[in-house]
């Protein structure tokens, strides 16, 4: 009697996802472009609308669920006469899952990314996985064919939420949250390698195991690949001197061997972070391809035009010709942004450090309110 309830009520169940279902399929194509304005209105908010990260989290924790319902819970169920959700019903309310979470991260991910460095593959990644959202033909032949595949897609999805949003509803750092990050992949991309564990061997085990550190280890180390996105320069500038009362660069020189060294160069940045996130930075000096000085920044967020930080560089080697770069590094070595300058004999070769502040991105939308910001924050700054 009891089992004969129990699969009265799981069929009721089923039957109300269904037609669910059935009434959400002539609206899916409002989903993407409701998902991309969330996620661009929670990036400039000044909250992020912290809620909307917590949901989408939770939706995809219960979207591994039911694509491990179709196949592992689904035979465990039919082997015990209860009823299963018709074949595609999980997979169509894992898309929209994926639509939202993809759209929604995009943003953050578009603005953030260095497109000048490996980033933009990473960026490029992000949107052939939205594009391919919303491509039900590919999408569920992906599905219903490539299970193990279409389980790393999902890992993907996870992994991005979490880099995006730990830092705003936590404040975690964004090294912290790439690591929880790559910890929380590696366990919801564990079922795509479950035909391993299917030779009931110590080979199988074995191979299972190296699968998930191989998946961990180029997660780490392709890190400086993947944009901080919680984080991004919105301008930098190079300059002779600078105006501590004011906290912004002045003066202007062709960048000559005698010119950096008798003034040194200032190297100016402003980070924008969430509001309650601390995070340490680095401004890392490199002189023709090689790395020469590290300075590290502590920044607070919160302030809407970006946390002003700058390293002051005295120290110049003996010929301080060619080509110079600042790369702009979270304390996880993911890129922020970079400047590159050339110092030369030739003051009409050199680089002329104009104190000119150069919005980074699209903060050039938003280039004369950088300018003219409100002095909200204390800022920092250090000398090397």
């Amino acid at each position: 009697m009891g089992t004969l309830l129990t699969q009265a009520r799981i069929a009721k169940l089923q039957s109300f996802v269904e037609r669910l279902v059935i009434r959400l399929k002539p609206w899916t194509w409002l989903w993407p472009p409701l998902a991309f304005s969330a996620g661009l209105g929670s990036f400039f908010l000044v909250d992020r609308q912290q809620w909307l990260g917590a949901a989408l989290a939770l939706g995809l924790v219960f979207a591994w669920l039911l694509l491990l319902s179709e196949s592992l819970v689904g035979r465990w169920l039919a082997n015990r006469g209860y009823p299963t959700l018709p074949k595609g019903v999980a997979a169509f309310i894992a898309q929209m899952i994926h639509q939202e979470t993809l759209f929604f991260t995009l943003p953050f991910i578009l603005i953030t990314t260095v497109w000048n460095s490996g980033q933009s593959l990473f960026a490029l990644l992000v949107v052939a996985m939205a594009v391919l959202s919303i491509i039900d033909p590919i999408y569920f032949k992906i599905a219903d064919r490539w299970r193990s595949l279409y389980f790393l897609f999902h890992a993907l999805c996870v992994f991005l939420v979490v880099l995006v949003t730990l830092p705003i509803m936590l404040h975690l750092t964004t090294g912290q949250s790439l690591l929880l990050a790559i910890a929380t992949t590696v366990v919801v991309a564990l079922p795509s390698f479950w035909h391993l564990l299917k030779q009931h061997s110590f080979s199988g085990w074995f191979s299972l195991l190296a699968m998930m550190l191989l998946l961990a280890g180029l997660a780490w180390f392709g890190r400086v690949w993947v944009p901080p996105a919680s984080l991004w320069m919105t301008g930098s500038a190079l300059s002779p001197a600078l105006n501590i009362q004011q906290r912004a660069p002045s003066g202007s020189s062709a960048l000559t061997p005698q010119a950096i060294k008798e003034d040194g160069l200032y190297a100016y940045t402003a980070i924008r972070a969430p509001r309650g996130l601390s995070e340490t930075i680095s401004h890392v000096w490199h002189h023709n391809g090689e790395p020469l000085d590290v300075v590290d920044l502590d920044i607070n967020g919160g302030r809407e035009e970006g946390y002003r930080a700058w390293s002051h560089k005295l120290n110049f080697p003996d010929d301080p010709s060619g080509q110079w770069r600042v790369d702009i590094m979270t304390d996880s070595g993911q890129r922020l942004g970079l400047i590159r300058f050339t110092v030369s004999e030739d003051a009409e070769k050199a680089t002329i450090a104009d104190s000119q502040i150069r919005p980074a991105g699209l903060s050039r939308l938003n280039l004369q309110r950088f300018i003219a910001g409100r002095d909200r924050d204390a800022d920092q700054n250090d000398e090397e």
